[in-house]
C-alpha cells in the first residue's frame, strides 16, 4: 500500500516546510511540490532537509527528462507526472526515484508498467471513475499499485480506498495557496483518519520510496 500524497500546488519556499511540518504531523508521510509552483526545485530541497527522514518527498508535473534530473539533485524521492512518458519513467527508474506516471486508460497503463513504473497517477480520477479502477484493478498486475487523482476529497476517499487504491492525490481539497499551516493540518487530520478506518492502520503506511523503495 501507499497512503496520502499532498499535492502542494501554488505553494512558495517561504511557507513550504511550515505546511510540511503540518502535514507530517498529521501522519501524511508523502509530499509533492508541483514544478509548475513558484520556486519549485527550492522547496523540494526544503522539504528534504527539513522532513526526509519523516516523509519520501517528491516533485510533480514533471514532464522532462531534465527536470528528472533536477528533481533528484534537489533531493525528491519520487517524481509524478499528469501524463505518461516512456523517457521520463525510464530516466526516473534509472536515478533510483519512484515514477509515477498520469494514465487515463488501460493501455496507458500497460505501457508506463512496461516502461518500469509500479504506481500509476489515475488522472483525471473524476473521468475514469471509482468503477473504472475496479475494473483496472481486475487485470493489472498485483504489485502495481493505483493513485487517483483529481477530485479526491472527504466526501468520496473512504470510496476510493474501498476500490483497492494503493493511495490517492490531495491537492486541493487539502492545498490552496495561502492557506495557514494550521488549517492544512486539521485538514490532514480528517482525512488521515478517513484513511486509516477504511483501509486499517497497518496497510496505510508510507508510500513507495519510503517503505517500499
Amino acid at each position: 500500500m501507499t497512503g496520502l500524497i499532498a499535492i502542494l500546488r501554488g505553494v512558495t519556499p517561504a511557507e513550504v516546510v511550515g505546511v510540511g511540518r503540518a502535514l507530517a504531523d498529521a501522519g501524511v508521510t508523502t509530499i509533492e511540490v508541483p514544478l509548475n509552483s513558484p520556486d519549485p526545485f527550492t522547496s523540494v530541497r526544503l522539504l528534504a532537509d527539513a522532513l526526509g527522514e519523516r516523509c519520501a518527498i517528491g516533485a510533480g508535473t514533471v514532464l522532462t527528462v531534465e527536470d528528472v534530473e533536477r528533481a533528484r539533485a534537489a533531493g525528491a524521492r519520487m517524481v509524478v507526472a499528469p501524463n505518461c512518458d516512456r523517457a521520463v519513467i525510464s530516466a526516473a527508474v534509472a536515478a533510483g526515484l519512484t515514477p509515477y506516471p498520469g494514465v487515463a486508460t488501460p493501455t496507458e497503463a500497460f505501457a508506463a508498467i512496461a516502461a518500469g513504473a509500479r504506481r500509476l497517477k489515475v488522472f483525471p480520477a473524476e473521468t475514469v471513475g471509482i468503477s473504472g479502477v475496479r475494473a483496472w484493478r481486475a487485470v493489472l498486475p498485483p504489485d502495481v499499485g493505483l493513485v487517483p487523482v483529481g477530485g479526491v476529497d472527504v466526501s468520496n476517499l473512504a470510496a476510493w480506498a474501498a476500490a483497492g487504491v494503493a493511495g490517492v492525490g490531495l491537492g486541493s481539497g487539502l492545498y490552496r495557496p495561502g492557506d495557514t499551516a494550521e488549517a492544512v493540518g486539521a485538514r490532514a487530520r480528517e482525512l488521515c483518519r478517513i484513511w486509516e478506518e477504511a483501509v486499517g492502520r497497518d496497510a496505510g503506511g508510507p508510500v513507495a520510496g519510503v517503505r517500499n523503495a
